[in-house]
């Protein structure tokens, strides 16, 4: 007869600790992203998770991220930043193209030309409006300007996207060779990339062999030794993770910076008004709403930029601390009741559209309470663009406030925005001084609360499955987790 699940993984786990448990071989890591096949493809402009990290292995930018999330440096081996932080100077490493030819500054600047060019009209061109020219100085010299001082530039250029290469071949730490079912990745040399020669470098090192799989998927090739590490795990399928006690492997949650909550796509009937909008938000319990899933640390939120950024002045603050969770929901209540009386044939009802997995339903039927509580009936949709709500689950590319507000610009047409906050976040570009710069976005954050186009809930969730024995994994904010530090032997 066939086993059960519960059996089955007991079998499993117990056949792993027998056979050493490191996927049948020792010089070999098998990382498997949560997602589909398809997602390694790198055509388009915003790349999937599974899609920055094989960027980021194979095409370094001037800077890159350790596995701590830490800047360090790439094709790019040192920098100075002047006075008054409005020029960036590069100094390239002595390193070579796929093609043999050296890095040459005119190379770079002409690549990240383009790339500014290409990411014109999304999140990330925005996040990049500040610069205003990329010179190539001399031979391995290469000059960033910026319109006013933008201290998260260097985060940003470590940015996967932002990996330079040349006839669609990066420069990366990593080679890459397509297999059947997903990419095998040998570590380079280091003195084939104009670094110091590391003595015994192929004793150190492992090849990382990288795919994708469905969350389900996923966490059974975990259990049965069959991957060593698995990525991209989100609050839709985090209920899959408790493996069991047999399993060698932890669940491993890095405390993400970035947005979860609810955009608002629809301006019509009962949302119709920002007021009846801010009802929706007053009804949900943040704390427990995602009880359920018993995530120690998570900290609920009612503002749209993450509080205790460098650039938050204070002069924001957390939304009704006034008012108990009782009495936010009887004037929500009110609000409802009275649009709903005053139009017959009314009914309140709004749709979500939430990805799949238990997780989800777990996140939905949570909603659902907070929401009938004020008289909405909450039901689910399938299509996005068919949605009056959409869940935003995002992680930062950057610790500023610029971050968060550029997701709700009026020119991605997400949803529904706020020109006035646009134009806040617009007046900050020329701003030269930092405090002036903060108030703006901190007014920017008040017209956005104030429309109430997106209804925060908390921090993103973003969780692992690491085996012991899986060296160069480090939990950190931006859930970048880079595949060269995975490859090391343990020592």
């Amino acid at each position: 007869m066939p086993l059960s699940r519960p059996i089955a993984l007991a079998c499993a786990a117990v056949a792993c600790l027998l056979a050493g448990c490191s996927g049948g071989r020792d010089d070999l890591v098998n990382v498997v992203f949560i997602g589909e096949p398809e997602e390694f493809e790198q055509t388009g402009l915003r790349l999937s998770p599974a899609a920055q990290h094989l960027r980021a292995a194979t095409a370094e930018g001037l800077v890159a991220l350790d596995a701590t999330g830490g800047v360090v440096p790439a094709v790019a081996e040192r920098w100075v930043v002047t006075d008054d932080g409005l020029s960036y100077i590069f100094r390239l490493r002595n390193s070579r193209w796929s093609d043999g030819t050296q890095i040459e500054a005119e190379h770079v600047r002409d690549e990240l030309r383009g790339i500014l060019r290409r990411l014109r009209g999304t999140s990330l061109g925005r996040d990049l409006d500040k610069v205003s020219e990329v010179r190539a100085m001399t031979g391995r010299v290469v000059e960033i300007r910026l319109t006013s001082p933008l201290p998260d530039l260097l985060q940003i250029l470590a940015q996967p996207e932002l990996g330079l290469r040349r006839g669609g071949e990066g420069t990366g730490p990593m080679a890459a060779t397509e297999t059947e079912d997903g990419w095998l990745l040998q570590p380079r040399p280091p003195e084939t990339r104009g670094l110091p020669e590391v003595p015994e470098w192929n004793e150190r090192i492992r090849q990382v062999h990288v795919r994708a799989l469905p969350a389900r998927a996923a966490v059974d090739a975990f259990d049965a030794g069959e991957a060593d590490l698995v990525l991209n795990g989100t609050l839709a399928n985090l209920p899959l993770a408790d493996v069991g006690a047999l399993s060698r492997g932890t669940v491993r949650l890095d405390a993400a910076l970035g947005l979860f909550g609810l955009r608002v796509r629809s301006g019509e009937g009962l949302l119709g008004d920002a007021a009846r909008r801010e009802a929706l938000a007053m009804a949900i319990d943040r704390p427990q709403l995602l009880q359920p899933f018993n995530i120690g640390g998570w900290v609920p939120t009612t503002r749209i930029v993450a509080p205790g950024l460098p650039d938050d002045i204070g002069t924001i603050d957390e939304r009704w601390s006034d008012l108990s969770p009782e009495a936010r929901r009887t004037l929500a209540a009110r609000r409802i009741a009275g649009w709903l009386g005053a139009e017959e044939g009314r009914t309140a009802r709004v749709t979500l559209a939430l990805p799949q997995g238990p997780g989800s339903d777990l996140l939905f039927s949570g909603l659902a309470e907070d929401f009938a509580a004020i008289g909405v009936a909450l039901e689910r949709a399938d299509d996005p663009r068919e949605a009056d709500l959409v869940l935003v689950d995002r992680v930062a590319r950057y610790g500023g406030a610029r971050w968060f507000l550029n997701q709700f610009a009026c020119d991605l047409r997400g949803g529904l925005c706020s020109p006035e906050a646009d134009a806040r976040v617009e007046e900050a570009l020329s701003a030269q001084n930092p405090m002036v710069r903060s108030a703006l976005y901190a007014e920017a954050e008040a017209e956005l609360a104030a429309s109430n186009v997106y209804i925060p809930i908390g921090a993103p969730i973003r969780w692992s499955l690491v085996r012991g024995g899986v060296e160069g994994f480090r939990e950190n904010r931006w859930n970048i987790h880079p595949l060269l530090p995975l490859a090391m032997r343990p020592i």
